[in-house]
């Protein structure tokens, strides 16, 4: 049983979103999904950028995508901003994403968001079939690489840390955290690999989302990398697998030590949000009811192990 003067908070992610509404979702399936999220008892989640052509649309439609928010009673509790282009080798594209980052981040500031989620993207290999995360959310599928004989990692290396440490840069002179989601594939792919750019960007400001689906098909030990992290955890997506490959199942449908994992937060005194992030496969039901139902999964395993967990209702206008 833990001594707790505090709570862990149970929301959505934006998958849920992509998974009604596809990737990146219209403008009336960014309203639809905020008052769906609502209904379901939901009063935290994200929003999405996703390259310059949607950054112009949720910029065109800010305010009415705030009200919206705002008459839900929906809090935007992470604003994810993603420019594949951030580690381009090539400096113009890179600069260009990077100005876009930085009105993301004002978009950001406006919604009333607590962070900012970038993503490290692929490595600049030669995919002979297809590439992840292209054009959609796709899982458990198989790659193959060729390396240019004139890549050299380590020169890659520090254009990625340079573009980080001054996204954070930006993060920070608009009083918002900067977190990066390993993720399956990526330059940035395990608990080891952000530790490494933590200690590279060397800043309070800069943290973790901790995913369990992607790390857990990384094969990590998932107590022991929340260990790793300790504090630099600022975000926890939940979502469940078999250990192989790196779908966003419902919880209880995979092999995730769930207990061990909320026992290894609660020693950090992890306050968060614990956001639920099913998008798709083995379905039992609806997607609405497999968030409701992760949710009371989440609640009763808090009871079972002494940790408190709530999820905050919508604050909907009067």
């Amino acid at each position: 049983m833990f001594n707790q003067d505090y709570s862990m908070k149970i929301g959505c992610c934006w998958a849920y979103a992509i998974a009604k509404y596809g990737y990146p979702p219209p403008i009336g399936g960014v309203l639809k999904a905020a008052s769906e999220v609502a209904d379901l008892g939901f009063g935290l989640f994200e929003l999405e950028a996703i390259e310059e052509k949607n950054l112009k649309e949720i910029e065109a439609d800010a305010e009415r995508i705030a009200e919206h928010y705002k008459k839900a009673g929906v809090k935007i509790t992470n604003f994810s901003n993603l420019f594949r282009d951030i580690i381009n080798q090539d400096h113009k594209k890179r600069k260009t994403a990077i100005e876009n980052f930085s009105k993301g981040v004002e978009l950001a500031k406006f919604f009333g968001a607590d962070t900012v989620m970038i993503d490290t993207w692929v490595p600049p290999l030669r995919f002979i079939d297809d590439v992840p995360y292209k054009d959609k959310l796709e899982y458990g599928k198989r790659f193959t690489y060729e390396v240019d004989p004139d890549f050299r990692w380590s020169v890659f290396w520090d254009l990625l840390v340079g573009s980080i440490t001054e996204c954070n840069r930006i993060a920070k002179s608009k009083g918002l955290k900067l977190c990066i989601e390993p993720r399956v594939g990526e330059n940035i792919s395990n608990t080891d690999a952000i530790l490494r750019l933590m200690d590279e960007v060397d800043s309070d400001n800069f943290g973790a989302v901790l995913d369990t689906a992607h790390l857990h098909a990384q094969k990590e030990t998932l107590p022991l990398s929340v260990e790793k992290l300790g504090e630099k955890i600022f975000i926890v997506h939940v979502s469940d697998n078999d250990n192989r490959e790196n779908y966003h199942l419902a919880l209880g449908q995979g092999t995730i030590d769930w207990k061990g994992l909320f026992k290894a937060l609660a020693k950090y005194r992890y306050n968060g949000p614990v956001l639920i992030d099913i998008i798709q496969n083995g379905f039992t039901g609806s997607i609405e009811q497999e968030y409701i139902n992760a949710r009371e999964f989440l609640l009763n395993l808090g009871k079972k192990i002494g940790i408190k967990m709530e999820c905050p209702p919508p604050q909907k206008m009067k």
